[in-house]
């Protein structure tokens, strides 16, 4: 075969520092544009992003070329750097060390969408914690609760 061909989707879900309310709206949607513009500089396609004040979701459309934890680590370093660099809070900005990542197939992409752009309506009924445990669960990902959250 001459050519790689590939279909992967990928939500990653990561948090703040001890999910800690930082992502304020004044900034928020800066914020999204700069972490789209990381993703795009390491030629992976950004479908939908969006989150609250301490956590988001973001859907790729990842080329097999790249790890995830290698995209997730740039997002989450260049993404801290800017916020702090732009002095958006009074805080020192940090992610979680951690992140979750769940594949999809494409039949499934506009329900993830959908669940991705309505996370202030969805959050107002569960907090971040009891979703990324139902995430975990639902996908049949073993986990000891005392090393989930730091």
């Amino acid at each position: 075969m001459a050519n790689t061909f590939s279909q992967i989707y990928i939500q990653i879900i990561h948090s703040t520092k001890a999910r800690q309310p930082l992502i304020i709206p004044e900034f928020k949607e800066e914020l999204f544009k700069y972490i789209t513009g990381i993703i795009k500089n390491r030629k992976q396609k950004l479908i939908s992003i969006n989150g609250t004040s301490n956590h988001i979701h973001y859907l790729v459309g990842l080329k097999p070329d790249i790890a995830i934890s290698d995209l997730v680590r740039d997002v989450k370093h260049f993404s801290t750097d800017f916020v702090n660099e732009k002095k958006f809070i009074r805080y020192k900005f940090a992610w979680q060390v951690g992140f979750g990542a769940f594949s999809y197939s494409h039949s499934q992409l506009d329900k993830v969408i959908k669940y991705i752009q309505n996370q202030e309506e969805h959050h107002r009924k569960i907090t971040f914690q009891e979703e990324y445990l139902k995430f975990l669960d639902s996908f049949g990902i073993k986990y000891d609760l005392k090393y989930v959250f730091d």
